[in-house]
């Protein structure tokens, strides 16, 4: 697979993300969305923080049992209860990310939600990845 990462200058520069990424690969992976569940399906984590790597984690783990790396990864979703949280604790949530993804940014959207499928997430990933 090849991941080009595009990033055009008029734009603003990126933090934590990519303006676009063209893959060209043999297979598509769709990734669930995926909370903090743990495996007994019980959401683990009090704070958006906590929630988030513990997402991020499920995630990577359904796209590495597919036979996927977090390089493969083309668009993430994050869909989020409290946006203005979200903002607020990005720095960290970029660490988060950085731990368990690295610095290969897909291209990622933030979209504030009323509430997710299990009531006390608040924080859910989707996404896909391209693989060879």
């Amino acid at each position: 697979m090849t991941v080009e990462r595009v990033n055009p200058p008029e734009l603003s520069p990126p933090t934590g993300f990519s303006h676009a990424v063209v893959a060209t690969g043999s297979r598509v992976v769709f990734l669930a969305g995926q909370t903090a569940l743990d495996t007994g399906g019980e959401v683990v984590g009090d704070t958006l923080a906590e929630q988030f790597e513990k997402a991020l984690a499920n995630l990577l783990a359904a796209l590495a049992s597919a036979g996927g790396t977090p390089a493969d990864l083309a668009r993430v979703t994050v869909y989020a209860t409290d946006v203005a949280a979200y903002r607020a604790h990005a720095p960290r949530l970029g660490r988060i990310w950085r731990d368990l993804a690295g610095r290969d940014y897909p291209a990622m959207a933030v979209v504030e939600v009323v509430r997710l499928w299990d009531d006390k997430a608040m924080v859910e990933l989707d996404g896909f990845a391209v693989l060879p």
